[in-house]
C-alpha cells in the first residue's frame, strides 16, 4: 500500500465538498486519492454480523450503483461494510472507507487487503491520530463524518441497537436521505432497518429505489436513469437548487454567506445543493468560496 498521507483541512480546495458544508467539519488524513465527483457518493452501512442476505445485497447495491457512476462510502467493518466496498470496487467504481482509527492502521487485520485496494481505487479517510487504535468513543464521530461525506445513507442490516442506525440519525440531522433494506420480521439483524422503514425511511428493494430520492441534478449524474431527457437535469422547481440557481448571477459572483442568507436555508443544505449545480455544470465556484452562475450547462459527453 502507498504509504504517503494527505493532511486536508476544511478549507483546502482538495477537501470533499459535501462534507466541507457540514457543520464542524473534520480535518482528515486521506491514503489515496479524492475526485470532485465523489460528492454523487451514497453510504452503505450495516450489521459486523450480517446474514448471507444483507451481504449479498450489500454488495449488489454497491456494484449497482458504483457501475453508474456513484461513489460507495462506508466504513471498512466486518459484515455489510466490508460487502458494500468488495461490490464498488468488482463493479470497477470509486469507494471511500471512513475509519474509526488513525489512518496507520488497518481494522480489522482481515481487510488489509482491501484496504489496499480501496487506496488504489478510492480513499481511506480517517480524522484521528495515524497511529491510534480502534477506541469505541470514535465510532460516533466517524459516523457522523461518513454520513456527511453522502447523498443519502442506506442502512442494509441492524439490530435494535447498532452504529449503523447512529450513521442513519446523522444523515437525517444533516439533512440528508435515510434507506432502509426491509429484512424477516423474526431476524434480529433486521429489527433496526424494519424500524427505520416505520419511521419513515424510504424503502429499498433496487438501486432505482435510491436514485428516485436523489433530486436534480444528482439524478442526471447517474448513468442509465431514466431522468437523462434533454432538460431532466435542470433543478426542480421548488428545490434547493432551483432556488440557489435563481439567485446567483452569471456577472456577479456572490459570497456563499450572502447566498445562505437569502435563500433562508442552512450551511449544509446550501453547500449541497451549489455542489449539485457545480457538477451538473450550472455553477461555477471561484476562490473565496464565490460563486456564479455559467448562464447554461455544458452538457456532459
Amino acid at each position: 500500500m502507498d504509504t504517503s498521507i494527505t493532511h486536508l483541512v476544511p478549507n483546502d480546495p482538495r477537501y470533499p465538498a459535501l462534507l466541507a458544508s457540514i457543520p464542524s467539519p473534520p480535518s482528515l488524513d486521506v491514503r489515496g486519492t479524492l475526485e470532485r465527483a465523489d460528492a454523487l457518493a451514497i453510504a452503505i452501512v450495516g450489521s459486523r454480523q450480517a446474514t448471507a442476505y444483507g451481504l449479498e445485497v450489500a454488495e449488489t447495491l454497491a456494484a449497482e450503483l458504483a457501475a453508474r457512476g456513484v461513489t460507495i462510502v462506508s466504513g471498512l467493518a466486518r459484515g455489510i461494510d466490508t460487502a458494500a466496498h468488495r461490490g464498488a470496487l468488482q463493479a470497477g467504481g470509486r469507494t471511500l472507507a471512513v475509519l474509526g482509527h488513525g489512518i496507520a492502521q488497518v481494522y480489522p487485520p482481515e481487510n488489509r487487503t482491501l484496504a489496499v485496494a480501496i487506496a488504489e481505487r478510492g480513499a481511506l479517510l480517517s480524522q484521528f491520530p495515524p497511529t491510534i487504535g480502534p477506541l469505541p468513543h470514535h465510532f460516533p464521530a466517524r459516523n457522523r463524518t461518513l454520513a456527511g461525506l453522502a447523498l443519502g445513507v442506506v442502512v442494509v442490516e441492524a439490530a435494535e441497537r447498532s452504529g449503523a442506525l447512529i450513521t442513519a440519525g446523522f444523515a437525517g440531522d444533516l439533512g440528508r436521505e435515510v434507506f432502509a433494506v426491509p429484512g424477516r420480521i423474526t431476524s434480529p439483524a433486521s429489527r433496526g432497518t424494519n424500524g427505520l422503514i416505520r419511521d419513515g425511511a424510504m424503502l429499498v428493494g433496487h438501486w432505482t429505489d435510491i436514485v428516485a430520492e436523489l433530486g436534480e441534478p444528482w439524478r442526471s449524474m447517474i448513468d442509465g436513469a431514466e431522468t437523462m431527457a434533454s432538460d431532466a437535469a435542470r433543478p426542480a422547481p421548488g428545490s434547493d437548487e432551483a432556488r440557489m440557481l435563481e439567485l446567483l448571477s452569471v456577472d456577479e459572483a456572490q459570497d456563499i454567506e450572502r447566498l445562505i442568507a437569502r435563500a433562508g436555508v442552512d450551511a449544509a443544505r446550501a453547500g449541497t445543493a451549489l455542489i449539485a449545480l457545480e457538477l451538473a455544470g450550472w455553477a461555477r465556484q471561484l476562490s473565496g468560496q464565490r460563486w456564479v452562475t455559467t448562464g447554461a450547462r455544458t452538457r456532459r459527453a
